[in-house]
């Protein structure tokens, strides 16, 4: 009863059949947890989205700024980016279940049990394990409106960078979104920089990595999270990055989280 995380997949479906292979994965008493990122530039990701479907209650996924891309677009087809892989998807004829699968899925995940989180991104300095759930909630419940595409068309934007209690409405759910999706670095005081998305050090001297800014509330929380590949595998103050750059050609990797080892596995890409 194995249970493992895996890294942004971004539709390098042969991979993550060579990675679950190598994990002797069964479906019947195992699960998997996705950082998100399903989908995009990898060249499958239709088969990956319907492979992890498929998976019902052996996957728990969360949402990254990937997989709110392939949302946006479906409804917007104007906002595709020309390096997207998203039109296998588009043009299936089960886009709209998909889809629909896709957009209840939660910001976060918590397992109470093993005391583990699981996220795409970030997390503000301000925000406690409790209130992370209370946030992520909202953005859910956002994203499960039948005006969910007036909703995607607000979304994008830098603004609000810095939490107050103060925000409501579509600033809060931006920033939200952006925490949980889209992150890296912020100041002392958790103002988000999406200007920086290189390795450690390559960042300006006022800016951090969101899990090392001081007195962070979720300090004593483990947080497993992918989205940032030139980060690469990273252990630190109870937070495991998982993003190992699998769709730049480096390697997809999954994460032992029920015996408490925290093993590493990976596969290279093109496997």
């Amino acid at each position: 009863m194995a249970q493992y995380a895996i890294g942004d997949v971004q539709g390098c479906f042969d991979e993550l059949l060579a990675l679950l292979e190598k994990l002797s994965f069964n479906p019947d008493i195992d699960t998997l947890w996705f950082v998100g990122d399903l989908v995009n530039r990898g060249e499958k990701s239709l088969e990956t989205l319907r492979f992890i479907k498929n998976l019902g209650d052996s996957a728990i996924t969360v949402l990254g700024n990937h997989d709110i891309h392939l949302l946006l677009a479906a409804n917007f087809p104007e906002r595709v980016k020309r390096k997207d892989t998203l039109q296998a998807i588009l043009d299936a004829p089960d886009c709209d279940e998909l889809l629909d699968w896709l957009r209840q899925k939660p910001l976060f995940h918590y397992d109470e049990k093993l005391e583990i989180g699981l996220l795409h991104a970030g997390l503000p300095p301000q925000w406690d394990l409790a209130q992370t759930k209370v946030m992520a909630k909202l953005g859910q419940q956002a994203l499960q409106t039948d005006d969910y595409a007036n909703f995607l068309a607000q979304l994008y934007g830098d603004l609000p960078d810095l939490w107050s209690e103060d925000l409501h409405g579509i600033e809060q759910l931006r920033f939200i979104f952006n925490c949980f999706t889209r992150m890296r670095f912020c100041d002392e005081n958790g103002r988000l920089d999406f200007k920086n998305n290189g390795e450690l050090g390559s960042q300006p001297e006022h800016l951090q990595p969101w899990f090392e800014i001081k007195n962070r509330k979720t300090a004593d929380v483990k947080l497993v999270f992918g989205h940032w590949a030139a980060l690469g595998f990273y252990v630190k103050n109870n937070c495991f990055a998982i993003d190992t750059g699998c769709v730049w050609g480096r390697e997809l990797t999954a994460l032992r989280l029920d015996d408490g080892s925290f093993e590493r596995i990976s596969v290279l890409a093109n496997s």
